[in-house]
């Protein structure tokens, strides 16, 4: 079916979700609360799955422009020691490509580049939505892709469901120097990750306990191995990016409302926002929208096509992103544990 929707939100999921439905014949309209859409820096995990959806909405090739494969890296104690690898090699075998790295500005590029191909999907920044109900007035659909704070999920669902912090600091960032190894390592409380992004540059992560600044980091990872040290000493702590960790608890029981006034849909850290560990954030919100404009592409015309759409999309996609979001907290307590020795006991039984 075709139909007029409004997306709330020009991040990953909501752009893609514009681009899907517009490949579908729908008439939409991109709304944003900034007033300049966010381009810091930070890498981005493509997984094959989500690469195959990016593919199928027609920017896959721009993707592969600017990214970089993702392989050999390791787990690695504050010392250096490998204690595992990462699965790369496996999910490579499996799917027929690598996972890939790419850095958000890129990955937004090739994103608007496919909506601006069409050249008639607006995007209209500055807008702050209140009332759901009034803005779907002559719309078929609204798509919540606002984030972990969806003022769209607010409207419709309540506010029993929204963010719930972990008790960590994140901190992200890119150096000019290219890092020899790849991979985590893990400490006691704390983490600090490395990751290709470009040639010539590393994309870094690390957690700390919440009240860690920008003054203390680098002594946090003063003794780590090499780079470690190397890669913050770098990196101007002006660029750093920090943000408290949180994740959406309770889980939703829905991720669409099928009311016949304002049918609604939600994407990305609007439906199911995780903590960072499993690098899944991206790849979620690209399957969701792969998804819902699957599932609407081919449904009947009318309200009732709309519903059907919706509720063939959250049977989709709501267990499964949720199980992920799930895994993530999880993983983040046992890599954030204090209990040093049994976690790295267990993690070294994995399969190389």
């Amino acid at each position: 079916m075709t139909g007029t929707a409004t997306v709330v939100g020009a991040g990953i999921g909501g752009l893609a979700t514009a681009i899907g439905l517009r490949r579908a014949g729908w008439s939409v309209t991109v709304l944003e609360r900034r007033t300049e859409l966010e381009r810091y820096g930070a890498a981005f995990g493509i997984h094959p799955t989500a690469q195959s959806a990016l593919d199928r909405l027609g920017v896959g090739d721009a993707l592969r422009e600017h990214a970089v494969p993702y392989r050999d890296a390791h787990i690695r104690t504050p010392d250096g020691t490998s204690i595992a690898r990462l699965p790369l090699e496996r999910i490579e075998r499996k799917a027929g490509r690598p996972e890939l790295l790419i850095s958000r500005p890129y990955l937004l590029d090739a994103l608007l580049a496919g909506l601006d191909a069409f050249g008639d999907v607006p995007i209209k920044l500055g807008e702050r939505v209140t009332d759901v109900d009034a803005l779907a007035a002559g719309q078929d659909l609204v798509i919540g892709a606002d984030g972990i704070r969806s003022a769209v999920r607010t409207a419709r669902f309540g506010d029993r469901s929204g963010p719930r912090e972990v008790g960590t600091v994140a901190w992200i960032g890119i150096a000019d120097i290219e890092s020899p190894v790849h991979g985590e390592t893990w400490g006691s409380g704390r983490f600090f990750g490395l990751t290709p992004v470009e040639p010539g540059r590393t994309n870094w992560y690390a957690t700390a306990p919440e009240a860690t600044t920008a003054d203390e980091l680098r002594g946090l990872f003063a003794g780590w191995h090499d780079p470690i040290p190397r890669i913050l000493a770098a990196t101007d702590p002006a660029t750093w990016i920090r943000y408290e960790m949180r994740h959406l608890h309770p889980a939703l029981p829905s991720f669409v409302s099928t009311a016949p006034v304002a049918p609604v849909a939600l994407v990305g850290d609007a439906a199911h926002a995780m903590t960072p560990n499993l690098g899944q954030g991206a790849c979620t919100a690209i399957l969701d929208a792969d998804a819902l404009t699957r599932t609407l592409a081919v449904a009947p015309p009318g309200p009732a096509g709309v519903a059907g759409a919706l509720r063939a999309y959250d049977r989709e996609r709501r267990r499964s992103a949720q199980r992920t979001a799930f895994a993530s907290r999880t993983l983040h307590r046992f890599m954030s544990t204090e209990r040093t020795r049994l976690r790295d006991a267990a993690v070294r039984l994995l399969p190389g």
